[in-house]
C-alpha cells in the first residue's frame, strides 16, 4: 500500500534524477513528510550517508505564484558563498515530467527553529540578546550582497518598487475587507501621497523574522540557514527592516494560530530592533516613519485576508483556515493604527 504521507513525492524517479544530475546516492532513499498542507510540501529525504531536504508545491490548489519553490533554490544558489547562510543547493527540477511538478533540494541544515513563545523560553536573555544580534547582523549582511555580482540583477524590478508596493497593498485591502475601516482607508491613502524619492535596491528576504531562521543547536548568537525565500525579490532594504521590526508588535500573535516567538515581551523593542541594524550598516534610516507605516498597512492587510478566507470557508460550510481566526479581525485597526501612528497622523 502506498505511503499517504509521502503522496508527491516519488523516491524512484527522484534517485533517478539524481544520477542524472551527479548527486550521488548511497543505499536506497528514504523520506518523511515534515509540513505539507496548503503550503509548499516540505519533506526530509536520506540516504545511507546524505540527508536533504525537498521542497515542491502542493497537490491541489495550486497558485503557481505563491509556491514558486525554482524562485527560492535560484537565491539560495546565487547567496552560496556570500556571508547569508543558506543551505547548499544540490538540485533543481523544473520538468513536471519527473515528479508531477517542480521540485528543489537542498542539503538539510541541522539546528534548531524558535517558532513560539514556549521554544523562546529554551533560550537565557543573554542567549536572547545574542541571538537578536546575529539576526540583525544577517539581515545587514544580505542587504550588502551585490545582486549583480551574484547574478541576480534580474530577479525583480527594483525601480519604483516601493509605489508598487503601495499599490499592491491598496488594492488587496479593497478586495479582502469585510467593513469599512477608516483607518485603513486613510492610512493606505497617506502612504501612497507620501512615497519616498529614494534610489536603493538590494536584495530583500520579505519575511523576515526568528523563524525563518535555523539557529545552531549549541550556539544561539549563530544563524546556520536563512529560510523560506519565497518573498525575496529586488527593493527596498527597508521595507524588511520594517516588517522586522512590526512582526515584533504584540498583535502580531493575534495574525498567527499560535503565540509568535518574535512578538515575545523578551524580544527587543522594535525601536531597538531599528538601532540595531542602522548601527550594523552605519544608516540613518531615512524616511523610517513611512516604512513603518507601510510595514502595519501590509500586516493589517494581511490579518484582512486571513478574515477573508475564514468568511469564504464559513460561507461554504468549511472550517476556519486558521484555529484563532476570531481574533484575526480584530488584528486590522490595531495595525492601521499602528501604521497611522508611525505617520505621526495618530488620534
Amino acid at each position: 500500500m502506498a505511503d499517504t504521507a509521502l503522496a508527491g513525492l516519488d523516491l524512484a524517479a527522484l534517485a533517478g534524477y539524481f544520477e542524472a544530475n551527479g548527486v550521488a546516492v548511497e543505499g536506497e532513499l528514504r523520506a518523511d513528510l515534515i509540513s505539507g498542507g496548503r503550503s509548499n510540501l516540505t519533506f526530509r529525504v536520506s540516504d545511507n550517508s546524505s540527508r536533504y531536504v525537498l521542497r515542491r508545491p502542493p497537490l491541489a490548489g495550486l497558485t503557481p505564484s505563491a509556491h514558486d519553490v525554482a524562485r527560492e533554490f535560484k537565491v539560495a544558489a546565487a547567496l552560496q558563498g556570500t556571508p547569508v547562510p543558506v543551505a547548499r543547493t544540490v538540485v533543481l527540477c523544473e520538468d513536471n515530467s519527473v515528479m508531477g511538478a517542480p521540485f528543489a533540494v537542498v542539503e538539510n541544515v541541522e539546528g534548531r527553529v524558535i517558532r513560539t513563545e514556549k521554544e523562546l523560553e529554551t533560550l537565557s536573555d543573554a542567549e536572547i540578546d545574542l541571538c537578536v544580534d546575529e539576526l540583525v547582523r544577517v539581515l545587514a549582511a544580505l542587504h550588502q550582497v551585490d545582486h549583480r555580482a551574484v547574478g541576480l540583477e534580474s530577479f525583480g524590478k527594483p525601480s519604483g518598487f516601493v509605489s508598487r508596493q503601495v499599490k499592491i497593498w491598496n488594492g488587496q485591502w479593497e478586495r479582502v475587507k469585510a467593513d469599512e475601516i477608516p483607518d485603513v482607508d486613510r492610512l493606505g491613502a497617506l502612504l501612497a501621497d507620501r512615497i519616498p524619492e529614494r534610489d536603493v535596491a538590494t536584495i530583500v528576504h520579505g519575511d523576515y523574522r526568528i523563524d525563518n531562521t535555523i539557529l545552531s543547536a549549541s550556539d544561539a548568537g549563530k544563524v546556520e540557514a536563512v529560510l523560506d525565500w519565497e518573498m525575496s525579490t529586488l527593493g527596498d532594504p527597508l521595507t524588511d527592516v520594517a516588517l522586522m521590526c512590526v512582526y515584533r508588535n504584540p498583535s502580531f500573535g493575534m495574525v498567527l494560530d499560535e503565540a509568535a516567538a518574535w512578538a515575545s515581551e523578551r524580544i527587543p523593542t522594535a525601536d531597538d530592533l531599528a538601532e540595531r541594524y542602522a548601527r550594523a550598516t552605519g544608516s540613518d534610516l531615512e524616511h523610517w516613519d513611512f516604512f513603518m507605516g507601510l510595514a502595519n498597512f501590509k500586516l493589517a492587510v494581511i490579518a484582512a485576508g486571513i478574515d477573508h478566507r475564514r468568511r469564504a470557508a464559513e460561507e461554504q460550510g468549511g472550517a476556519a483556515p486558521v484555529a484563532n481566526a476570531d481574533q484575526v479581525a480584530a488584528a486590522v485597526p490595531i495595525f492601521a493604527a499602528a501604521g497611522l501612528a508611525a505617520l505621526n497622523e495618530g488620534k
